[in-house]
């Protein structure tokens, strides 16, 4: 799923303009003010990182967002991990069986695979932890990603019990999951941090674990050794790790800045490796920039259940008005496609065609038809005056921008005053969460590799739902769609089901992700996958 964070004064973006290039000594821990360490860290190889904010949690099931799962990708491993290619690899499972109706899949541990602590990685350690991503008292809004197990849904949503979920140790290193049906994308979903093992000794003694670096126990390639909680946090190689020979980075430095134009004066300066691209810089920039795809949406919701939203007519209008080719072209600037659906591009079907491509244009801009939808919904509802609205959205750079041009938009197309409101992230989620905002900003970053995790979001009382739409037909299309072991048959439930929700529309798109970021010379093997995490185990610097 899982990160976009005040302008600076014009004197230092005069400054930022002005700089060069990166120094290639940047990141190197001989930076540091303290000399008596420098002799000592001299030969340390240590990566230097923005977060963007602060991590809302290290407790996998928790952290399932895109400020907390790169971080968590890296200090913590699955019984699968996205190899350097996005494909579903061998992680803590060295090997796997599959039963002959594709529902059971027996892994096998490996021998060296060991927690931080020392302690052995054992199927028990994941048996816990899925059952406790599933626990309706966990509250984790990735619970949704553990339905295709036997007996999860029923269990998070309360009809059943733990010992009805099919996850089971078979003996200390043998792990066995049964699922409700043939998931062509089963070994791709259990790589997301969400489904990490959680050491059950280090929990039940201490069950906030995950809260400090000095409580925190891992079992990835790295380990976090220092959290100074909304500044920054450290992780340090783990010797522990059964593939420690193959990480190359002695430590990663992550800093937790919510500007992009202070985050590029830090890469210029050398205080950062790697560097988003500021908008005002784009031009500049765009041509020693890294871009590569990411599957996700940048988008806003409407609640339908708060005036004036919950009409159809009135939601048609307001996304009608946003012109999402002018949001790219001259607010975000960063090559991104505009988005008029959801499902973003780079799925083939089984025809060989890209999903968004055949789904088509499912909304688009259209001033003169939005002003005569308002008119209609405001008779339909008996509005003389259309309620206020207010469009909120997480503190950013660019979330503000973003937000300013879409109030103009409203202005300018619907002759609608829109007040904006903004807040820190967490804040943010857990009010979006319960749905106490009328039409706020949003983001999407594929969990795993196929159109239906897209589409899935917004079935009835689904935790990444945030809009109170509910439609039964929908449920069912998505329903069917992951019962249909057809591909072709499962494409056309999605297509339908896509086109759905937009003759519904309870949101509104804005554009398709993309990653453009700046990278040190020195650094070299930093591999970022579509779905959304970053992968630092083959990273190296000079």
């Amino acid at each position: 799923m899982k990160k976009f964070l005040s302008l600076l004064l014009s004197a230092v973006l005069l400054f930022v303009m002005s700089a060069c290039t990166a120094n290639e000594n940047a990141g190197s821990e001989t930076d540091s003010k303290d000399d008596g360490k420098k002799e000592e860290e001299s030969t340390e190889k240590v990566l230097y990182l923005n977060n963007g904010q602060e991590p809302t949690s290290f407790d996998p099931p928790i952290g399932f967002d895109s400020v907390s799962w790169s971080a968590l990708n890296n200090l913590m491993e699955g019984l699968t991990r996205l190899g350097k290619e996005h494909e579903p690899e061998a992680a803590i499972a060295e090997k796997w069986d599959v039963s002959e109706d594709g529902k059971t899949y027996t892994f096998h541990i490996r021998e060296d695979a060991k927690w931080s602590n020392g302690d052995a990685v054992t199927a028990g350690d994941f048996e816990f932890a899925w059952k406790r991503l599933l626990n309706p008292d966990t509250g984790s809004s990735a619970a949704f990603l553990g339905y295709f197990i036997e007996g999860g849904e029923a269990y998070n949503n309360g009809e059943g019990s733990a010992d009805d979920v099919k996850v089971k140790a078979v003996d200390e290193k043998t792990f066995e999951v049964t699922l409700t049906s043939p998931q062509a994308y089963f070994l791709s979903v259990i790589t997301n941090p969400a489904f990490f093992p959680i050491n059950e000794k280090v929990a039940a003694e201490n069950p906030k674990w995950f809260a400090e670096a000095e409580s925190f126990v891992g079992n990835g390639p790295f380990n976090l050794t220092e959290w100074e909680h909304d500044s920054h946090f450290v992780m340090e190689k783990n010797d522990q790790y059964w593939d420690a020979d193959n990480v190359k980075l002695d430590k990663v430095h992550w800093a937790i800045i919510d500007d992009t134009n202070t985050e590029y004066q830090m890469y210029q300066t050398g205080e950062l490796d790697v560097s988003d691209v500021p908008a005002e810089l784009s031009e500049q920039l765009l041509g020693e920039a890294n871009v590569e795809d990411q599957a996700g949406d940048y988008f806003y919701r409407f609640n339908v259940n708060m005036e004036p939203f919950q009409n159809l007519n009135i939601r048609k209008a307001f996304a009608m008005a946003v012109d999402q080719q002018q949001i790219v072209e001259y607010v975000t600037k960063n090559g991104e496609k505009p988005a008029y659906g959801f499902v973003s591009y780079g799925f083939t079907d089984p025809s060989g065609n890209d999903f968004r491509e055949t789904a088509g244009d499912l909304v688009k801009t259209n001033a003169e038809e939005a002003k005569a939808l308002l008119q209609k919904g405001m008779e339909e509802e008996g509005y003389e005056t259309l309620p206020e609205v207010t469009l909120t959205y997480s503190t950013s750079d660019s979330h503000k921008k973003i937000a300013e041009a879409l109030q103009q938009m409203f202005k300018e197309n619907l002759g609608v005053d829109v007040k904006l409101a903004n807040m820190e992230w967490n804040v943010f989620a857990e009010e979006q969460k319960a749905l106490k905002f009328q039409l706020s900003r949003s983001s999407f970053l594929a969990d795993y590799a196929d159109p239906i995790n897209f589409l899935e979001n917004f079935q009835t009382g689904h935790s990444m739902n945030r809009t109170g739409w509910e439609s039964e037909k929908y449920d069912q299309l998505i329903k069917d769609a992951k019962n249909e072991a057809d591909e072709a048959k499962r494409f056309e439930l999605m297509y339908e089901a896509e086109k759905l929700l937009f003759e519904e529309m309870p949101i509104i798109p804005i554009h398709f992700y993309n990653q453009v970021y700046l990278t040190n010379d020195a650094v070299s093997g930093i591999v970022r996958h579509p779905v959304g995490y970053m992968e630092l185990k083959w990273a190296d610097k000079k």
